[in-house]
C-alpha cells in the first residue's frame, strides 16, 4: 500500500495542509499540491523551485504512441528535511531501516516534525507524539523549564530533560550536520526548554545548541572557535545574526529562521542552495558557479548577494573553513517579502577537524576545470560586464578586511594557533584580491 505524507507550511502563526507527497517505494515517489491550497488565498510554494500548480505525474510516450506513467524521485527541498548525522542515526534505529542512502522518504516522514524553516510533515508529527509518549509517558510538561546557570553547570535536571527529549522535542532530528545538535526554546520567564515541548505563545527566544563533534581537543577547539569566527564574519561586515555564546564545550547560536512578535512566533521559510539547483541527495558533485547561478534566479537582488556569497567564499578560504557543502548556504524569505541569502552559519576552523573534512565546493572555468585564482574566479562568473566591475570593485575593497584578518581574529578571541595556522591563507587571499583590480578599470 502507497504511503502518503501531508506537506505543512506555517502561514499566518498557523500550520496549513499545503501539498501531499506518496511514496511508491524503490525512491520513486509523487509531489502534489492539495487542491484548496492551491487555489486558496495567500498561498505560497512550499519550495522556490515548485511555483503553485500541478506536477500529480509526468507522462512519456511508450513505443506505438501508449503512454506511460512516470513517477518522480524526491524532489530536491525535501532533501533539506531529511535528518543527518545523530537524529537520521537515531531514527534508522527505531524504524529498522539500514543507515544508508535509498531510505530517505520513510526517514522524511518520521523525522520531519520539527525541520528548520516553515515545513513539516504530518506523519512526522504524528510520529514524535507517539515516540514522545513512549519515551515521558505523557506529554512534555512545559512548566519544568530550567535556568542558564542550569545549563551551564549541567545540572541533572538539564541533562535529564535533554536525554529523555534529545532526539524528539530538542529537534535534532529537524537540524542537519554530524555535530550533536538541540533546538532550545527560551521562554518569557527566561527558563528553557527542548523546542517541541514549549507552545509559541510562551516562546521568547530560540537557540540551536552545538556540542563538540567527537571528544578530541581540536573538536573542541572547533566549536570553541566557531563563536569566533562568526564574530570574525561580523566584524567583516558578513550578514549575520545575534551574537552567539559559548560557555564549557557548548555553544548556543540564535536562530535565524524564527521571529518572536509577542506571543506569535513566525516560521521563516528557508532553502539550502543545493535545493535550489536541484541536487536530490547529498554529497552531490557541484560547483561555486553552478549555486552561485541557482541563487541568482530566485534572490530579490542578484547583485547584493553575488557580492555577499564572494565575500563569504573569501572569508572561507582565508580562514580555512573547509566545510562548504551546498547545504551550508541557504537562503530564507523573510516577512516583508524579500528573498536572500540567510546569515551567515557553520563557518568554523573545519580544517583542524579530525575527520578532515574536505573543501567540497570549487570554482569551475567553463570547460570544467577547478580555479583558485580570483581573476580565474571572476573570469568563470556568468555576470554583465557593469556588475562584473562593481563585484570587483567589492572585492577589491574587501582584500583589506581580509589583509587586517589576523588582527580582527585576536580581537574576536580567534585561537592564537589557529590565526597563526590561517596566516598564510590571508595573507594569499588578501594578495589575490588586489589583483581584481584590473578589472575594475582606471578609475574604479
Amino acid at each position: 500500500m502507497n504511503k502518503k505524507s501531508i506537506i505543512q507550511i506555517h502561514l499566518n502563526h498557523s500550520w496549513v495542509d499545503a501539498a501531499e507527497i506518496t511514496d511508491f517505494g524503490g525512491g520513486r515517489c509523487r509531489f502534489e499540491y492539495d487542491t484548496n491550497y492551491l487555489f486558496g488565498d495567500g498561498s505560497l510554494p512550499v519550495s522556490l523551485t515548485m511555483p503553485l500548480g500541478f506536477y500529480d505525474a509526468q507522462y512519456l510516450p511508450k513505443e506505438g504512441g501508449a503512454l506511460e506513467t512516470l513517477d518522480y524521485g524526491l524532489p530536491a527541498f525535501l532533501y533539506d528535511l531529511v535528518p543527518q548525522g545523530r537524529g537520521r542515526q537515531f531514527l534508522s534505529r527505531i524504524l529498522g531501516l539500514p543507515d544508508s542512502d535509498g531510505v530517505e522518504l520513510p526517514l522524511l516522514m518520521a523525522g520531519a516534525f520539527n525541520p528548520i524553516g516553515a515545513l513539516r510533515l504530518d506523519t512526522a508529527v504524528a510520529f514524535y507524539e507517539q515516540e514522545s509518549e513512549k519515551l515521558s509517558g505523557g506529554s512534555y510538561d512545559f512548566s519544568h523549564g530550567v535556568d542558564f546557570e542550569e545549563i551551564q553547570l549541567k545540572s541533572e535536571k538539564f541533562l535529564r530533560e535533554l536525554s529523555l527529549h534529545a532526539m524528539l522535542a530538542s529537534g535534532t532530528t529537524g537540524v542537519q550536520g554530524a555535530a550533536p545538535k538541540y533546538l532550545l526554546t527560551k521562554d518569557k520567564q527566561g527558563l528553557w526548554h527542548p523546542d517541541m515541548g514549549l507552545p509559541d505563545t510562551h516562546a521568547a527566544e530560540h537557540w540551536v545548541l552545538k556540542l563538540p563533534r567527537g571528544r578530541s581537543e581540536d573538536d573542541r577547539l572547533v566549536l570553541r572557535n566557531e563563536a569566533a569566527y562568526l564574530r570574525v564574519a561580523k566584524a567583516c561586515g558578513l550578514r549575520t545574526h545575534e551574537d552567539p555564546l559559548y560557555l564549557d564545550d557548548m555553544l548556543f547560536v540564535r536562530r535565524f529562521d524564527r521571529v518572536v512578535e509577542g506571543s506569535e512566533v513566525t516560521r521563516l521559510q528557508q532553502e539550502s542552495l543545493a535545493s535550489l539547483a536541484g541536487h536530490r541527495g547529498f554529497a552531490v558533485k557541484t560547483s561555486h558557479n553552478e549555486l552561485l547561478n541557482a541563487m541568482r534566479e530566485h534572490v530579490c537582488d542578484p547583485l547584493e548577494e553575488t557580492i555577499e556569497y564572494l565575500k563569504r567564499d573569501a572569508l572561507n578560504q582565508a580562514m580555512r573553513n573547509t566545510d562548504n557543502h551546498a547545504r551550508n548556504t541557504a537562503i530564507q524569505k523573510l516577512s516583508n517579502g524579500l528573498v536572500a541569502l540567510t546569515p551567515i552559519f557553520d563557518f568554523a576552523p573545519m580544517y583542524k577537524d579530525p575527520e578532515m573534512v574536505p573543501r567540497a565546493v570549487q570554482w569551475n572555468d567553463a570547460a570544467g576545470n577547478v580555479v583558485v585564482d580570483w581573476i580565474g574566479i571572476f573570469n568563470s562568473l556568468e555576470l554583465e560586464k557593469s556588475d562584473l566591475q562593481r563585484c570587483a570593485q567589492e572585492m577589491v575593497n574587501f582584500s583589506e578586511e581580509i589583509a587586517k584578518l589576523a588582527e580582527t581574529c585576536s580581537s574576536c578571541g580567534v585561537d592564537q594557533s589557529v590565526i597563526d595556522e590561517c596566516e598564510s591563507s590571508m595573507d594569499r587571499i588578501a594578495t589575490d584580491l588586489t589583483s581584481l583590480r584590473r578589472l575594475v578599470g582606471a578609475h574604479g
